[in-house]
């Protein structure tokens, strides 16, 4: 079977199932891996050279172990399946969504704390609203476009080891003074990973998806090139800006992480006042850039295999 085959079904079991909680998850074992390695190379001196080594090894690993499970057609479907969150974010968005529309704000406020790392404690319906939309636009890239990228370059064994790279990051990619140094290459690592894939998305498939779902797509455009740069992250804007301008929205602004006010910049435009149905417009603008993204990668990967046997065959 071909791997774009392969791929499509995959996304299409995630847009069905989402993440398969009753069944053992890959991305679980990778964490568990993470933390078995993490023990054997922290407590080392040089914490920034054996932080790259850890890295390495657990990269290693991935890529080997994946390697030989895509040689089973079954298993390298389900593993690709499980790489894609299109599902799981909007349900577990959806979650904040159906607190606010019931007005029970400390429950929003409590599913929002699930989704992101800002306290959430004594936030205001507004900032709930916002703080969502940032998670789900950020992560665009992360649960859908950047693995699907890395599909259709190297199959399951690259994409899983981007989702190793993605999750040694959310783990250990802090700025604390416990992972400053240590794991400092975990976060150039998924700042490179990412860099091409936000890029995809800001400029093309959200867009692209706006101008479908009848959004502001011109100024999806405008405020991407404009606020592609406001964020302390190379990539995290490059959506989050795509998405702010198509809705017509304002994001970003001082947030609280761990008792302290980052003073973040802003992101968009308030031509609208934030309302709880945005996050609704950002579930749609997540499976759509989706479908774009899939639908481009297949034309584009699937080109150049055609291109690629015609020249074989010319060479016979």
């Amino acid at each position: 079977m071909s791997l774009i085959y392969k791929i499509i079904i995959a996304y299409i079991l995630d847009l069905i199932f989402g993440d398969p909680y009753r069944i053992p998850h890959p991305i679980t074992y990778i964490g568990k891996l993470i933390k078995k390695v993490e023990k054997l190379f922290y407590p080392l001196k040089n914490k920034t050279f054996w932080g790259v080594i850890f890295n390495l090894i657990v990269l290693s690993v991935v890529y080997t172990v994946s390697f030989f499970i895509s040689k089973i057609v079954v298993l390298e479907i389900y593993f690709l399946y499980t790489i894609f969150a299109s599902k799981s974010l909007v349900k577990e968005s959806f979650k904040v969504y159906k607190a606010l529309s019931e007005k029970n704000l400390s429950e929003a406020r409590k599913q929002l704390s699930y989704l992101v790392s800002r306290d959430t404690e004594s936030l205001s319906e507004k900032v709930i609203i916002k703080a969502t939309i940032e998670t789900c636009s950020e992560n665009i890239t992360d649960g859908i476009i950047a693995p699907m990228f890395y599909m259709f370059i190297g199959g399951l064994p690259l994409a899983m080891t981007y989702k190793a790279i993605n999750t040694m990051d959310s783990m250990i990619g802090y700025k604390t003074e416990t992972y400053i140094n240590f794991g400092w290459f975990s976060a150039r690592l998924d700042d490179w990973a990412n860099f091409i894939p936000a890029r995809l998305g800001g400029m093309i498939f959200i867009p692209l998806a706006s101008l479908i779902l009848r959004y502001n797509y011109k100024n999806s455009l405008k405020i991407y090139f404009r606020d592609r740069k406001n964020h302390s992250s190379p990539n995290s804007a490059h959506t989050e800006s795509s998405v702010a301008g198509a809705m017509e929205i304002r994001l970003g602004g001082p947030t609280v992480y761990f008792g302290k006010v980052e003073e973040k910049k802003y992101i968009g435009d308030e031509k609208k006042i934030l309302e709880i149905s945005d996050i609704l417009k950002t579930h749609k603008i997540i499976y759509f850039s989706g479908a774009i993204a899939l639908i481009c990668y297949s034309l584009f990967f699937g080109g150049i295999n055609v291109i690629t046997w015609w020249r074989y065959l010319q060479n016979l």
